[in-house]
C-alpha cells in the first residue's frame, strides 16, 4: 500500500466520522464529495500512465532513429551497380595501361570498395557477421 492509498483510506474514515456527526442528510453530499476525489485519483494515475506511455513511445521511436535504416530503393542500387561497371572498363584500361597488371589491381580493388561501402550502407551488419545480425534481431523482438 503506497501513500496515496493510504491518504485516500484516511480520506474514507474521515468522511465515514463526519457522516456519524452529522447525520444522514448530509450522506449524499458526503459520498459526493469522497467519490470526487477518487475520479480524481484515478484520472492523475490514468494521465500518468498515458505520459508514460507516450514517453516509452517517443524513446522507441528516437532509438530506431538513431540506427541506420536502408532508404535507397532498388532503382538507386541497380543504377550504382550500372555506373560502377561501366566505369570499370576504362579505369581498367587506364590502369592496365599505366602500370600494367598492378595498376589494373588497383584499379579494381578501387572498384570492389566502393561498391563494398555502398553495400554496407545500404544494408547495416552486412559484413558484421553473425554475431551483429544476431544482437540487431534481439533489438527488433525487443522493440516489439
Amino acid at each position: 500500500m503506497d501513500a496515496r492509498d493510504t491518504d485516500l483510506k484516511k480520506e474514507l474514515d474521515a468522511t465515514l466520522r463526519v457522516r456519524g456527526e452529522l447525520g444522514e442528510e448530509y450522506e449524499s453530499a458526503l459520498v459526493d464529495s469522497f467519490l470526487e476525489k477518487v475520479d480524481q485519483r484515478i484520472d492523475g494515475t490514468v494521465e500518468r500512465r498515458v505520459r508514460q506511455q507516450l514517453a516509452e513511445r517517443q524513446l522507441t521511436v528516437a532509438r530506431s532513429a538513431r540506427t541506420p535504416r536502408p532508404t535507397d530503393s532498388w532503382g538507386e542500387r541497380f543504377g550504382f551497380g550500372v555506373v560502377s561497371l561501366v566505369l570499370a572498363v576504362p579505369l581498367s584500361a587506364i590502369g592496365a595501361g599505366t602500370a600494367h597488371l598492378p595498376g589494373l589491381l588497383v584499379a579494381w580493388t578501387g572498384i570492389v570498395g566502393v561498391n563494398a561501402v555502398q553495400a554496407a550502407r545500404a544494408n547495416p551488419g552486412l559484413f558484421g557477421g553473425r554475431r551483429r545480425r544476431r544482437e540487431a534481431a534481439k533489438d527488433d523482438a525487443w522493440e516489439e
